[in-house]
């Protein structure tokens, strides 16, 4: 595999720190040649992106070029995508600026200090931070075939944290959004503003993205991992800030430390015999032999990042279920590993 050992390869590679040094020419060849090479290189794989009926948009930058950027079926470059569960990525760099700023102690912060009112079992009380941003708070899921019971409860936090333990907190993974939700519900108690507000000063306004309003629950909490919207130029700020180490410019996003931590493999999910790695809401997997992260949401919302290229790759679909669905998905999984990522390598 073509990767840095360590938690330190992320950060190696962001421009000017680090690497800069050791090869000044660097960022010019690796814009020069992607450009004038590699965006012909594209098109064949474009062409076959337009023929999926799901598809709505793709944008593909390296090094901070934006190489192609094209829409489907009604989309535009200033229409908001439902981002899915790629939302749960988003959740994650707020609950880093939280603990950047204060708010948080630390990840390992147990949930007693939020929601004793819910808490039916004192082994419950041993959940962190930390747990609920690796989905091993070890709660029976909220996802799945018991989301709609979920969603229609009367109050999302007490549903969630009255859900019998399945398995000891940090210990297996098990993919929850309601575990996302609680976080939502964690940066407001502890920031004394709204996810969405939070949202807005702290990422929205320094990033110059928008951050529309989305769905909060019976109690006023803004959705923790589903539901957010953005435009796919913004998911391409959120994933190019994550490849500059947390950074927009001079600016200090969420800390470099907090990505780095972020983007590491901290669980697995078994699945259908496949192993997917899993981090601070962000996925974590290999593709084409370089060291890659990515949200995902459902119906084929995708930001990927592969800091080894300077890659950054953004897709969004039809949210909505349908015929195709998992095909679509796989058909987005093979274009981005077999031609989108071999093209770039090629180029540089």
């Amino acid at each position: 595999m073509r990767s840095l050992s360590g938690a330190r390869w992320l950060c190696l590679l962001l421009l000017g720190v680090g690497i800069a040094a050791a090869s000044p020419d660097w960022t010019l060849t690796a814009g020069t040649l992607t450009t004038v090479e590699t965006v012909a290189a594209l098109e064949p794989t474009l062409a076959r992106v337009a023929e999926l009926p799901r598809m709505r948009s793709i944008l593909v930058s390296v090094d901070g070029e934006l190489l192609a950027e094209q829409y489907f079926h009604g989309a535009a470059p200033h229409r908001t995508a439902n981002l899915k569960s790629a939302s749960k990525s988003i959740i994650s760099v707020l609950v880093g600026i939280a603990l950047d700023q204060g708010h948080l102690d630390s990840i390992d912060t147990t949930i007693d200090r939020f929601f004793p009112e819910y808490l039916d079992d004192p082994a419950k009380a041993r959940i962190t931070v930390e747990d609920l941003l690796t989905m091993r708070s070890g709660l029976e899921t909220t996802s799945n075939r018991n989301y709609g019971r979920w969603v229609q409860s009367g109050n999302w936090v007490r549903h969630v944290l009255t859900r019998p333990l399945v398995s000891a907190p940090g210990s297996r993974m098990i993919y929850s959004t309601g575990n996302s939700h609680l976080l939502s519900a964690l940066i407001t108690k502890a920031s004394g503003m709204d996810t969405y507000s939070f949202a807005r000063r702290y990422l929205g306004e320094p990033m110059g993205i928008s951050v529309p309003r989305w769905t909060t629950d019976p109690q006023g909490i803004y959705f923790g991992g589903n539901e957010m919207s953005m435009t796919p130029r913004d998911m391409l700020a959120i994933g190019e800030m994550y490849l500059n180490c947390g950074r927009v410019g001079t600016t200090q996003i969420v800390s470099e430390e907090w990505v780095r931590t972020s983007i590491l493999p901290h669980a697995t999910r078994t699945r259908r015999g496949a192993d997917r790695a899993y981090g601070y809401g962000w996925w974590v997997r290999d593709l084409y032999g370089y060291d890659a992260f990515y949200a995902w949401g459902y119906g084929g919302q995708f930001i990927y990042v592969v800091p080894g290229l300077r890659l950054v790759t953004v897709m969004t679909s039809s949210p909505n279920p349908g015929q195709g669905l998992r095909a679509h998905r796989r058909s987005l999984y093979r274009l981005m590993e077999e031609e989108i990522v071999p093209t770039v390598a090629r180029g540089l």
